[in-house]
């Protein structure tokens, strides 16, 4: 039974309809991991498998079938495992086209430290990446010059007023939502001083409206990385561009153990693609050494954006115990597990 709110009511129990994208390379191994620890805290999505990416090409001949746009479209609620873009061909990123197609304008990376002791301890930084503008528009182009036809490459980037006011106030609204003190706007406004002097421009437009909830600096981005690795601890939530953000997280990634522990949120008004951050990985594909980690703490944002952050903590708990308390650590993380072992692993933390 469908009820307006989009929840089906199986056999008693309420559940929320959800599209799951298996992905490439190691995406099958690391989704079926968390698919198996969310079974053990009582999922409570009823899932539609929806292909994408390498593989979707042999079965559909695209990397993005319309079956799995018009699920999306349904459930407005998708959980992706990494996806390979194919090289040549004229086929486009699938994530950059999925971004697109719904509109997902805000790209949330949270990074907090999972294994205490490390170089950078306690980092609980949340980067708030634009998603739809910037340099990553792919503007492109080239100019021939003589018989080179590839001898001037061009690109030309773009920002806008409401989009940069739609990502901002995001941010600070996010800030509020979490307990969150300050928001660093983080732009290169002294030379790009049109493309991301506007986002530096709204950016102090918008502060004064939450003037003694959450406050307001700004960073010029090549500033903000070498501030990123002297001393992350003065940074919060930071907001910034396509490219920035894109450069700037990887780099935050770093400060908590790479991109196996970096999950990410694709939030639109309509609908919400929540991923791990690294790629596909083919090179261990098949191994069962992957660590499902970075998607295990995607599902963690995804069931608290469908409004269930208790479930949402269970996840994150379990995980932290299993890694830190029981030491169950997959090769990345310094360890021997396979992905069974971490997953049954955090399984006995739900109990």
């Amino acid at each position: 039974m469908l009820h307006r709110n989009g929840l089906v009511n199986v056999r008693g129990m309420t559940q929320i309809p959800a599209t799951l994208i298996p992905g490439d390379g190691i995406g099958p191994e690391i989704v079926q991991s968390v698919l198996q620890i969310l079974d053990a805290i009582g999922s409570p999505f009823l899932w539609e498998t929806a292909p994408a990416g390498l593989g979707a090409i042999a079965t559909h001949g695209d990397p993005l079938p319309a079956s799995t746009l018009a699920s999306i479209r349904r459930t407005k609620l998708a959980l992706k495992g990494p996806l390979t873009t194919p090289v040549g061909g004229g086929f486009k990123s699938v994530n950059v086209e999925l971004r697109r197609e719904f509109e997902l304008f805000a790209n949330m990376r949270p990074a907090t430290t999972l294994i205490p002791g490390g170089r950078y301890d306690n980092i609980d930084i949340t980067l708030v990446r634009e998603n739809l503008d910037g340099f990553y528009a792919a503007f492109e182009h080239y100019m021939p010059v003589g018989d080179d036809h590839k001898a001037v490459a061009f690109s030309a980037g773009f920002n806008t007023r409401a989009g940069c006011r739609r990502i901002i106030r995001h941010a600070f609204e996010y800030a509020v939502a979490h307990g969150r003190k300050k928001v660093t706007v983080v732009h290169k406004a002294n030379i790009l001083k049109a493309l991301t002097g506007i986002f530096l421009d709204v950016g102090r437009e918008i502060a004064p409206e939450y003037a003694g909830r959450v406050a307001m600096d700004d960073r010029i981005v090549d500033a903000c990385a070498m501030q990123l690795v002297l001393n992350p601890w003065q940074f919060d939530v930071i907001v910034t561009t396509n490219l920035f953000g894109d450069i700037l997280s990887d780099l935050i990634a770093g400060l908590i153990g790479g991109l196996g522990l970096a999950p990410g949120a694709n939030i639109g008004t309509n609908a919400a693609i929540f991923e791990a951050v690294h790629g596909s990985a083919p090179d261990i594909a098949g191994r069962g050494v992957a660590n499902p980690a970075a998607l295990l703490l995607a599902a963690g944002l995804m069931l608290d954006h469908a409004g269930l952050p208790e479930l949402g903590t269970r996840l994150r708990t379990a995980l932290r115990e299993a890694v830190v308390t029981d030491g169950v650590r997959t090769r990345d993380l310094g360890g021997t597990a396979t992905t069974s072992e971490i997953t049954a692993a955090i399984i006995r933390r739900i109990g």
